[in-house]
């Protein structure tokens, strides 16, 4: 247990902190404060000591040296009864709470205009410094980094004669350790991918990468595995991390596995779209006028691999879509950007439906890299942003495609990267007729889109197909062909390249090669 007599607060975001202060000075507690945080509180009518004045050494350096005293760090780091004489022999008191947070460095980086010379600036020091030596000391100091955390601590003095347990002390400094850690990393992480210019070099030497806990999962990808999902901090997208969820029973492991790809999928398209997913791949993905369209097209693509799959969606989710859905499918997640109220009463009849809302999106730029854990170490890569353009393909068959064949390869062409390799997208007017994924034969990835399609009773004759990556022989135009599809797009590059296009011309189809690969393993 530590008694709270004296707290220092030194704080940049200043959220909750007057009514916190006045709770501590009802207490009778002693507050030494810094520069802008003893203005704010003098201003709201809260009795502080300035840390100059305590310490009888001014802040100098624009505020650089203000709390870097042994006046401060020998009250937060002293030991209750054995270095008691110690701050009596040079008259210092004992520092039993310590309220900061850091200058706002992320904030300040993630704009896009920020210099170095700024971000240098917004380095803190002083705060760190203070945060680890009360952590270290936790047995007699109570360390709050967290605003949210005002509260709690607030109650608990008062209900223990302003006293601190130990379990919340060494919660504390967990909480503060993890902190300055994941502050050091943004620093760390910033600096190392730029030279001393500012210029951004992607992969450092070293890399640290911090998440914070959302919650616990009853499971992993198996049942008998422990599982839980983390944030990342420096996400601000609209993505499932930070997604509202509006109704349903928890997100599995799982769930937000495969609805991490439906959201991603739908985002690559402007006009109203609809993804299903179902074990990490779409099963279904059209794009029509109205979005309810867009549904129907993209459950007939696959209706059996659609139930209990995870529907994204890029338009409000009304009430009629709903009902849509409810009357079509088993579904696992609805996503959406905005839910309206009409959805939600819908939904209230399926009460473990999860309903998330994600907020609008707007051209989204991933940021930083996609990683994937391997035993002994980390792969890092850039998101795989690149979007085909008119202007990146180029035809090499003698038949240029049709204008709605174009459309339909640019569209197939999409929903393949999105598909695990080898991948295969049949598609006809702006809707997936047939999806082949994760074959380890790009010939078997053609075939099973074709029974796909033909199973769902959807016509192939005269459809688009996409492929990922590039076809190494011809036996899969020459199936395609069979199957009457009359355009295909796929990067090219192959060693037989020649021997494909010629197949094409055989058949009296269109090609167009992107020069681009979109594995996804």
């Amino acid at each position: 247990m530590s008694i709270v007599k004296t707290a220092l607060l030194s704080v940049s975001d200043k959220t909750g902190l007057v009514d916190f202060a006045r709770g501590l000075a009802a207490l009778g507690v002693h507050i030494l404060s810094t520069g802008g945080t003893a203005r704010h509180l003098s201003e709201n009518g809260i009795e502080v000591t300035e840390v100059s004045d305590y310490t009888g050494f001014p802040e100098i350096m624009n505020g650089r040296v203000k709390t870097l005293h042994p006046k401060i760090h020998a009250g937060i780091l002293a030991r209750r009864g054995i270095d008691d004489e110690v701050l009596k022999q040079h008259k210092i008191d004992a520092i039993d709470l310590l309220v900061v947070n850091l200058y706002p460095f992320q904030e300040v980086t993630a704009k896009p205009d920020t210099t170095m010379d700024v971000a240098i600036e917004n380095i803190d020091i002083g705060g760190p410094t203070m945060l680890r030596a009360a952590a270290k000391n936790h047995a007699f100091v109570g360390v709050v980094v967290d605003p949210k955390d005002y509260s709690s601590v607030l109650q608990e003095l008062k209900i223990s004669q302003a006293q601190l347990s130990n379990t919340t002390l060494y919660r504390l400094a967990c909480k503060t350790f993890a902190h300055t850690a994941y502050y050091d990393a943004t620093i760390s992480n910033y600096l190392n991918r730029r030279d001393e210019h500012g210029t951004l070099d992607i992969f450092p030497e070293q890399t640290t990468h911090q998440y914070t806990k959302i919650m616990d999962l009853r499971y992993g990808e198996n049942p008998h595995q422990r599982a839980a999902f983390y944030r990342a901090e420096d996400d601000r997208g609209a993505n499932i991390a930070t997604a509202n969820m509006l109704q349903g029973r928890p997100l599995s492991y799982n769930n937000i596995a495969d609805a991490d790809t439906a959201l991603d999928t739908v985002k690559s398209f402007l006009d109203p779209a609809c993804v299903i997913v179902k074990h990490a791949n779409p099963c279904g993905v059209a794009i029509a006028d109205d979005l309810s369209s867009a549904y129907e097209q993209a459950f007939a693509c696959d209706s059996t691999s659609a139930f209990g799959g995870i529907i994204a969606i890029n338009r409000p989710l009304t009430g009629q879509l709903a009902r849509s859905i409810i009357s079509k499918q088993f579904v696992e997640v609805v996503i959406a950007p905005e839910v309206e109220p009409d959805a939600l009463v819908v939904f209230s009849a399926k009460k473990n439906v999860r309903i998330l809302e994600t907020g609008e999106w707007v051209n989204e730029l991933k940021t930083g890299h996609v990683g994937k854990r391997v035993h002994g170490g980390l792969l890092l890569q850039d998101w795989d942003q690149h979007s085909a353009s008119p202007d990146d393909l180029k035809t090499v068959t003698k038949r240029e495609p049709t204008a709605d064949e174009f459309r339909d390869l640019y569209f197939a062409w999409t929903v393949a990267k999105f598909v695990k390799s080898n991948a295969i997208v049949y598609a006809k007017n702006n809707q997936t007729v047939g999806i082949g994924a994760g074959q380890m034969s790009r010939v078997d990835s053609a075939r099973i889109a074709i029974l796909k399609a033909q199973d769902a009773k959807l016509e192939i004759a005269g459809s688009s197909m996409a492929s990922d990556a590039f076809f190494p022989f011809r036996d899969s135009i020459d199936n395609a062909a069979k199957a009457g599809v009359s355009a295909i797009i796929q990067p090219g590059g192959s060693i037989r390249d020649e021997e494909v296009i010629a197949a094409a011309n055989e058949h009296g189809m269109a090609m167009v090669f992107t020069g681009i690969r979109h594995f996804r393993h």
